[in-house]
């Protein structure tokens, strides 16, 4: 169980996806040319171009989705949907970037298959700066902390998010109804706080991931992928009737607020470690630039429609995440019911990825036979540690807006650029270019900054949050 080999054949690089993992992105390579050309086609364990696309859709889909209608009230219902077009073109021409790095490595070095890690440290070993030759392999070592950092914050957030939502069924059960259009008063019941609900959940995540393997793995990430789909369908299905008189939304948000939004949108795009493994299994994988333009320009519009859609509908009542404003009636608590259920099996597939960086390092120094007990031991405490860290901050969207800011934005938006200037700039590297590279690094950083530190001053001092009211309820 060496850290190599589990490196090379199941860890593939599933950042911020809810990708099924059923193969390894390294099969059925052996035919890779050195001349440049691709010549796996046909092959039985390779994706067509349309699961490729299903894929790309479904590993962007997630809990970030349901937190944007926040992040357009975080920016302003005229702000908000032209930031998420801005971020998502930027956030698709970096992941073009990383595949453009990833082929010319792949091309000058002779190998099949280079994952993001990888990339980074091959373009700092092209740099012109002789330190950042030297220090070549610290790229790689950045680039598993940030996927550690992102995939473990995914797994903290789910922790709010069932929690949250099974808390707000649980309470209003003794009052929901049939009726899903009729104002009507709810009493809640008073049950225990959300972070015990965390706790409640803590036991069967840890179990869940007791599942290593990654056939099993995909079961879960297809039950998961059918019970969110259904679920967003409904959400959809309210949120466009009745829609209130938009007049009364402010066009752009305080400024202070945007670091917020910044953030979430950040998190709910930050899908670029996915983008090689899919590329790498493609039977075509020259078809794959128009697949990931498609793609995201599929999701870019569900996120823009989702966002405005649920920000017009509830307005400045509007929650961390949408389903904790849908009515108190059996059928739209079974979404939020199904979306859970979906977030829950979500949990393996992204904690998988932080699982294959860290435990063979830790399994690597004991004898062979301590190396199961040592393995569960280590997936019990990473569980345990992002259940302490959803306790610790325990609102849906600050913990949405932290991870997208610390982490979500390195990936997605410093890093990329900056390895292009590294990998190409020995080779001549238009003045534009650099220029451009430069300034996307930039806003990416100040975002990575104002983010962080807004995040983290409304946890510290958190601002008057307005008395949320359920769109078909009046608690009392």
């Amino acid at each position: 169980m060496s850290t190599q080999r589990l490196r090379n054949e199941d860890y593939a690089d599933y950042s911020s996806t809810d990708v099924s993992p059923d193969e390894s992105p390294s099969e059925g390579l052996n035919n890779f040319s050195s001349s440049g050309s691709y010549q796996r086609f046909g092959e039985s364990s390779s994706t067509t171009w349309f699961q490729t696309l299903i894929h790309l859709l479904k590993g962007n889909i997630g809990t970030g989705l349901l937190g944007l209608p926040l992040a357009v009230k975080n920016a302003g219902i005229l702000m908000g949907p032209l930031s998420l077009l801005v971020i998502g073109i930027v956030a698709v021409h970096c992941m073009g970037i990383l595949v453009k790095c990833a082929h010319h490595f792949c091309h000058r070095l002779n190998k099949p298959f280079v994952d993001y890690g990888e990339t980074v440290m091959y373009g700092l070993e092209s740099s012109p700066i002789s330190w950042l030759r030297n220090h070549a392999h610290w790229g790689r070592h950045t680039v598993d902390f940030f996927l550690i950092v992102t995939q473990l914050g995914f797994c903290c957030v789910y922790f709010v998010f069932l929690a949250d939502n099974f808390k707000q069924v649980i309470e209003a059960a003794n009052g929901t109804t049939n009726n899903c259009h009729n104002n009507e008063t709810v009493i809640l019941m008073p049950t225990m706080d959300s972070r015990l609900y965390m706790l409640t959940f803590l036991p069967f995540l840890v179990l869940l991931v007791f599942v290593r393997n990654l056939r099993v793995l995909s079961i879960f990430s297809l039950l998961a992928n059918i019970t969110m789909l259904v679920s967003l369908f409904m959400i959809y299905q309210f949120i466009v009737q009745g829609i209130p008189d938009p007049h009364r939304l402010p066009l752009v948000a305080p400024w202070k607020t945007y670091p917020l939004f910044f953030g979430t949108a950040i998190f709910a795009f930050e899908g670029i470690g996915m983008v090689l493994p899919l590329e790498n299994k493609m039977k075509d994988p020259r078809k794959f630039p128009i697949i990931l333009y498609v793609g995201m320009g599929i999701v870019t519009t569900l996120y823009i429609s989702l966002g405005c859609l649920g920000y017009l509908q509830f307005g400045a009542d509007i929650q961390g995440s949408i389903t904790l404003n849908l009515p108190n009636c059996w059928l739209y608590q079974s979404v939020k019911l199904l979306y859970s259920i979906g977030i829950f099996f979500t949990y393996a597939i992204q904690f998988f990825v932080p699982a294959e960086i860290i435990i063979p390092f830790f399994v690597s120094r004991v004898p062979e036979h301590w190396e199961l007990a040592v393995d569960l031991l280590v997936r019990t405490m990473l569980v345990c540690l992002t259940c302490i860290l959803a306790i610790l901050i325990p609102r849906l969207d600050l913990v949405i807006s932290l991870v997208g800011s610390v982490s979500s934005s390195a990936l997605a938006l410093i890093i990329p650029p900056l390895l292009e200037i590294t990998t190409y700039y020995s080779e001549g590297l238009s003045p534009l270019t650099i220029a451009k590279d430069a300034l996307i690094s930039i806003l990416g950083f100040v975002g990575f900054v104002v983010g962080t530190y807004e995040a983290l001053y409304e946890l510290i001092q958190p601002s008057p949050a307005p008395s949320f009211i359920n769109s078909t309820s009046a608690f009392a």
